[in-house]
């Protein structure tokens, strides 16, 4: 269905709207290194904490989680929920610390600790591994699953073989449009990304916090609704049991094994290892709970708060308060059962909280002092 012109002013507001949050606070996030980079340690626990639940959505999360529940149940989500446990351990322990640390990135860290030429070169290692490359890559899968996004939600606005006409004065250009993936893709990096990059340069951490707790609102709202919808166009919660037991009968007459979709835990009576629908094999619940939570690197997830987390962390009032935001983070990451399609939602996503951490490492801060032993 194509959009209306609705849909289009929806649209163009909310991105207006993002702007607009970015360019109130660009006076603020102008004043000093500080306020740019990490809001002067001045921001309250809820939005940082809400900020840090927002980071962790993005294109790619809904079709991820939409994945996993269709071939392995409600359980096959272990393999984020084993990320809590590295998470309750910053909660506890490692979130005070980053605020104590008065560091501007979790790169600047090494120098504090250790010192020296060689501690130099691990610091500006890190910064180029973690700040360019694994974001480029994180950014391609990300940029990957909007593509999809655009592709449906377009749809025949970007179809193939379409001709675009654009006139300049009495020269008139003509365009067709190829594959609707390329065109798709050509939309995410010349307007989607440098939009957001924009918004994001121009107001700082302090942009970047407020445009994700609208977009979080807003994101959630929309999710519930969704959901609301959805359950009552297929006749209830009912129908959707009756639907789903319909599919299991029709997969064991074929010969194929089946467990419970709607079942928290792994069916520990299949065996190590099982092919059965709707199933996480037992062998893989293992793996999640005891490695994934901390050999796993992931924006927003990391063991210890490292990376995305720790932007957030350091930019909080007091190393009281840290504790608070990272049980926000905790608390809001149970709403990700209920991740959808967000359609250009993913703006507020990983991006904009890269960008902040990946020009703060480009610059060199060498503070005076030395971070105390208690903080270590």
């Amino acid at each position: 269905m194509p959009l209306t012109s609705i849909d289009w002013l929806v649209i163009i507001g909310y991105l207006i709207a993002n702007l607009l949050i970015g360019v109130y606070y660009r006076q603020r996030a102008s004043g000093n290194t500080e306020e740019f980079f990490i809001s002067g340690r001045d921001v309250s626990w809820w939005l940082a904490g809400t900020s840090m639940v927002a980071t962790t959505f993005a294109a790619d999360t809904p079709l991820l989680v939409c994945g996993l529940v269709a071939r392995q149940g409600i359980a096959g989500n272990w393999i984020w929920w084993g990320s809590c446990v590295g998470g309750m351990l910053t909660v506890f322990f490692f979130a005070r610390y980053w605020r104590r640390a008065e560091i501007l990135t979790d790169v600047q860290l090494v120098e504090l600790r250790y010192g020296g030429r060689p501690a130099a070169f691990l610091r500006g290692f890190k910064a180029i591994y973690l700040g360019l490359l694994m974001n480029c890559f994180i950014l391609g899968w990300v940029t990957q699953a909007m593509v999809s996004i655009i592709t449906v939600l377009l749809g025949p606005a970007i179809a193939a073989g379409r001709v675009l006409q654009l006139s300049v004065g009495s020269y008139a250009i003509h365009y067709t449009l190829g594959d609707p993936r390329s065109t798709a893709l050509l939309i995410c990096v010349f307007i989607l990304i440098p939009f957001t990059g924009l918004y994001t340069f121009i107001g700082g951490l302090w942009g970047v916090l407020v445009t994700d707790l609208f977009q979080f609102a807003l994101k959630m709202t929309m999710i519930i609704v969704l959901a609301w919808v959805a359950v009552a166009k297929i006749g209830g919660m009912q129908a959707l049991q009756v639907h789903l037991q319909v599919i299991a009968n029709n997969a064991r007459q074929s010969g194929l094994q089946v467990s419970d979709p709607t079942a928290f835990l792994p069916d520990f009576h299949l065996g190590l290892t099982t092919s059965a629908l709707w199933t996480l094999p037992l062998l893989t619940f293992i793996v999640y709970l005891g490695m994934q939570w901390w050999l796993a690197w992931y924006p927003g997830a990391e063991p210890g708060g490292g990376g995305a987390a720790e932007v957030t962390l350091r930019s909080a009032c007091s190393a009281r308060k840290t504790r608070r935001i990272r049980w926000a983070l905790r608390c809001g990451s149970t709403s990700r059962i209920m991740r959808c399609g967000r359609g250009l939602g993913w703006l507020q996503g990983w991006w904009p909280s890269s960008c902040i951490r990946l020009m703060a490492d480009c610059i060199r801060v060498r503070p005076s002092h030395r971070i105390r032993s208690r903080a270590m």
